[in-house]
């Protein structure tokens, strides 16, 4: 504990288990001062699974309790507001998030089961925020078998969502995101994750969302803000591919020499992240390296059919024309 509260900022950790027996489920909680290993406080709470939500609600509120007691009436109220009682709905749910960060592969059948959630409770808001997220990424990488279909149906999900999501960070930014690709107007869609940030500070995924979204609105330096502020937040966790956001706002500013290292850490980390593939490609070529760029286009090649984009996301043209220009060459030069 001491090691991980170095490594993370924290002086206090928070660490819990869950387990199941039958129908019966046991969580349990204790409080570690990080910097002298004490524990602070630990119990644990017993319940049915029928009973998940509520069970849910008493941890969520001894434990704010704890931490703070000036904090308990908010999280209190916070877990009230439970996004669904249908347990069936949230199985599938979690499944559906599941896939969606195993592989980009499974993204079509992750829809379908945040689909068949959303079946069951069509005021499922997590549920639609993702729905509408998976139908933008499928559109965006052309994985989609009807575009214009999933286009149209992603934006149904988004605004489905908007209606009932209520203070829910995570659906706003998500729910921005998706519609920002579609084309709504990206100042109303920043404003809406900046109301996600207002509501929770710390949220690492909203400001890594933030951080893509004035990167396509054309404000570089501001993306790559906020994206390092998600990483400040979450340095081990998965919020997205930050190091390939960074990269794209140096690429864009016409930084390749700040951008060539970040594109190249995040292909270690996620090899089959296409757009990163992309934008380093159009980097090697703006830097001069046409047999890097062919090189990057060719293993681009082996991983999807679209080596150039639409890129319609980039509203600043000049910016998007820069990136374009480069991956052209890159793909020009392979053919």
């Amino acid at each position: 504990m001491k090691q991980v509260g170095r490594e993370l900022g924290v002086r206090y950790v928070l660490e819990g288990s869950v387990r199941k027996a039958g129908q019966r489920v046991r969580i349990t909680g204790q409080l570690i001062d990080a910097v002298t290993g004490a524990h602070l406080w630990a119990d644990r709470f017993d319940g049915s699974l029928e009973e998940v939500f509520e069970l849910q609600d008493k941890v969520a509120s001894s434990v704010a309790g704890v931490i703070e007691p000036a904090l308990q009436a908010a999280e209190t109220a916070r877990s009230a507001g439970r996004p669904t009682d249908n347990l069936t709905a949230y199985d599938l749910y979690l499944r559906a998030y599941a896939m969606y960060l195993s592989s980009s592969a499974r993204f079509p059948e992750a829809l379908r089961l945040m689909e068949q959630a959303i079946a069951r409770d069509s005021r499922y808001g997590p549920a639609l925020a993702w729905a509408a997220n998976l139908c933008h990424r499928l559109v965006a990488e052309r994985q989609s078998e009807d575009p214009a279909a999933d286009r149209l149906k992603g934006v149904d999900f988004a605004r489905r969502a908007l209606v009932v999501a209520g203070d829910d960070p995570a659906v706003l930014v998500h729910v921005a995101q998706a519609l920002a690709y579609f084309g709504e107007d990206i100042g109303a869609m920043m404003a809406l994750v900046d109301r996600a940030l207002a509501l929770n500070p710390n949220f690492a995924r909203g400001w890594q969302i933030s951080g893509i979204l004035r990167m396509w609105a054309g404000q570089p330096d501001i993306a790559i803000e906020h994206v390092d502020e998600a990483l400040r937040l979450s340095p081990r966790a998965r919020v997205g591919n930050s190091l390939s956001v960074i990269g794209t706002a140096h690429l864009i500013s016409r930084r390749f020499d700040e951008a060539l290292p970040k594109l190249l850490l995040a292909i270690q980390q996620n090899p089959t992240n296409r757009q990163t593939h992309r934008v380093l490609a159009s980097c090697y070529a703006h830097m001069g390296r046409l047999n890097d760029a062919r090189e990057v286009a060719q293993r681009l090649r082996a991983l999807t059919p679209v080596v150039i984009p639409d890129a319609s996301w980039l509203r600043n043209a000049e910016q998007r024309e820069l990136f374009l220009s480069g991956l052209r060459l890159a793909a020009g030069e392979a053919e």
